[in-house]
């Protein structure tokens, strides 16, 4: 049941991305970002008070950290996918988790110097020359800055990761968690939204139609309901097979872009996504080989984000 939860998760984390992409042609993305949280906020604290749940936490300052650090994430993503090919910045967002890795392999080696993990800096080599791969054709495209922008998301990803992490063994719950970092976001959105508000030429806030309103709730339900569900999936699944199939959002991303952009990739990108995707398996299974059902709190990443 574990793993129907995770693909769940990974085909909404998909639809968020594809509904990502097709907004930023109508709005800015501190509006996108807005909305993301906004409905965010709405969905969790309805499911808080269905739940009799409460959001009252002692650790406001390691959410707002979370937050702050998710938010810039968030912010850098949203960007990427709006300049690159859906397939390319999802792609490199699931870099975190390698990111993430890297960082553990530094603290671990500065703290025991004498112990090397080899497997997993293989690993994360490899999964740097697949981001060269994959990065080719926007280099050649001159689309560097959202290619730079894109990998510096997945890299505070892994800050933000590091951060739920912390919240969850200090015992805060997944929804109070998904409901401080969608606060966050509205707040970020409304902040950047009113940089512009005194300048006459720029739009602050875009009209909604049926059709751009209706893509920003699709947008935040998915990516709130993906972030339950992948909480779920680490609950009751084995937490080495649904940490894996994450990286199925590479696939479904892969095919959005291909039926909704038309975009089709050389041979090169493929096999860097390959390397990327089999980089990211062998990283989670180094780090979770040992990690039981029922111990995903305090071993791994429970509490699920896009960011």
């Amino acid at each position: 049941m574990g793993s129907l939860w995770m693909l769940v998760a990974a085909l909404l984390f998909s639809v968020m991305s594809a509904c990502v992409k097709l907004a930023s042609a109508h709005f800015s993305i501190a509006e996108i970002v807005l909305y993301r949280g906004l409905t965010g906020v709405v969905l969790v604290a309805l499911l808080v008070r269905q739940q009799r749940g409460t959001l009252r936490t002692p650790h406001v300052k390691d959410h707002l950290w979370r937050g702050a650090v998710g938010v810039l994430s968030l912010w850098l993503w949203f960007y990427g996918i709006s300049k690159l090919p859906l397939a390319t910045a999802v792609t490199l967002n699931y870099m975190s988790p390698i990111w993430m890795a890297a960082f553990l392999f530094c603290a671990g080696w500065w703290h025991a110097k004498d112990h090397v993990a080899w497997p997993l800096v293989v690993a994360i080599l490899c999964s740097f020359v697949g981001v060269t791969l994959v990065l080719q054709p926007a280099f050649e495209a001159k689309q560097w800055v959202g290619a730079l922008t894109t990998l510096g998301s997945g890299l505070f990803s892994a800050a933000a990761y590091l951060q739920v992490r912390k919240l969850s063994q200090l015992g805060e719950p997944e929804y109070r968690v998904v409901f401080f970092f969608s606060c966050v976001n509205l707040a970020a959105g409304l902040a950047g939204s009113a940089t512009t508000v005194f300048d006459p030429a720029v739009v602050t806030f875009h009209p909604l139609d049926w059709y751009s309103g209706g893509l920003l709730l699709l947008m935040g339900t998915c990516a709130t309901l993906a972030q339950l569900a992948m909480t779920r999936a680490y609950a009751v699944g084995n937490t080495l097979v649904v940490a894996n199939l994450q990286y199925t959002g590479i696939i479904f991303s892969s095919i959005w872009s291909m039926l909704l952009w038309g975009d089709r990739f050389g041979w090169h990108v493929w096999l860097g996504m390959a390397i990327i995707f089999g980089s990211g398996l062998a990283v989670t299974y180094y780090n979770t080989r040992s990690t039981a059902r029922g111990t995903a709190v305090e071993k791994t990443d429970p509490i699920a984000s896009e960011t």
